[in-house]
């Protein structure tokens, strides 16, 4: 087979066993040959930068695409894997697999800035739980959001993993939108961020992250929302006594690749590329739940009081802002991810 056939994305599908959602993404990946250990020839070294450090479930999923990728090509490609924004930001990092200077990252809705069908990886209460996502990112609402994605910014999302649940800390507790009255908080910048906890009734006010602790503590703030991952690396619990469980955005980020450098490499090794991150993708999904149950026990044990609150009436009440704020190029794909059961 031609290393530059290109080949339709349900073939790439049926040979690599991804979701359809993924398997948009790799239509610039060329002909495919069959699942095998490829024969030793020269080296080839590619980068991946990301911005988590090294007990990031990220990083950890990283080394396992690396060793897979090695294995798969029997040596003859090597991943390197830089942490820490070792690379550059996740904007430089976009900018630099375009250019040819870096081979891989992982990334989510920063995409938007070059296809905006990106913010939905990110939207509050659009995806409901795990299942939920496992359902979206795989079927037809990702594979829209993962074309536009290709065609937009030539980088080609191989697999994804899933991001812990956006929660709010505050110094009381919230168990309803209607307990909100004026809430004082930070939010990152993010438009739709602001749209959404303004519907709801709170004061969010766009922050850097480096500047949250100081805000909390000296009351700028009296609030803030992130994953349990960040709240506690942050120590915002020294700060923050309530954890209100509002999984408000439960998203998915992509590990992404370059088209123009993978439609230069042999078929043989961009199928191992291609198993690589599916291989990836069930490592950091096992490290992620696991993450997620250490984190919350470790918040507890640091004081942290988690709350239950009634996540439907936040969803129902800030539906309208997130509707608003949405553009109608990408608000049809938004419908079709409420939609999935």
């Amino acid at each position: 087979m031609n290393s530059k056939t290109p080949i339709s994305r349900r073939t790439l599908a049926k040979s690599i066993g991804l979701g359809a959602g993924i398997a948009a993404g790799a239509t610039l990946l060329g002909g495919i040959a069959a699942p095998a250990i490829v024969r030793a020839q020269a080296k080839t070294t590619l980068k991946l930068g990301h911005l988590g450090n090294e007990d990031n479930v990220w990083h950890k999923a990283s080394l396992v695409f690396a060793d897979e990728v090695a294995k798969r090509t029997n040596g003859a490609v090597e991943v390197k894997v830089f942490p820490n924004e070792q690379l550059g930001k996740e904007t430089d990092l976009i900018k630099g697999i375009q250019l040819g200077t870096i081979d891989f990252t992982i990334t989510g809705e920063s995409l938007q800035n070059w296809a905006p069908a990106a913010a939905l990886l990110a939207v509050p209460y659009a995806i409901r739980d795990l299942d939920h996502l496992d359902k979206v990112v795989t079927g037809e609402p990702g594979r829209k959001i993962a074309e536009a994605i290709e065609q937009k910014t030539q980088l080609v999302p191989l697999t994804y993993f899933a991001r812990g649940p956006r929660n709010l800390t505050s110094k009381r507790p919230i168990k309803s939108p209607d307990e909100l009255n004026g809430l004082k908080m930070r939010v990152p910048n993010v438009p739709l961020f602001v749209s959404f906890w303004q519907g709801l009734g709170a004061k969010p006010t766009p922050m850097a992250f480096s500047e949250v602790f100081t805000g909390l503590q000296n009351d700028t703030i009296e609030a803030q929302e992130n994953p349990l991952a960040l709240i506690k690396s942050a120590s915002f619990y020294e700060v923050q006594k309530y954890l209100n469980l509002t999984e408000h955005v439960i998203s998915w980020i992509y590990l992404v690749g370059g088209s123009k450098k993978l439609n230069k490499m042999p078929a043989d090794q961009r199928t191992a590329i291609m198993e690589a991150a599916k291989a990836a993708q069930a490592a950091e999904r096992k490290l992620f739940i696991e993450d997620e149950a250490k984190l919350a026990a470790d918040l507890k044990a640091k004081g942290m009081e988690f709350v239950t609150v009634d996540k439907a009436a936040f969803a129902e009440k800030g539906r309208p802002a997130v509707v608003a704020a949405l553009s109608p190029e990408i608000k049809p794909i938004y419908d079709e991810i409420l939609a999935v059961k």
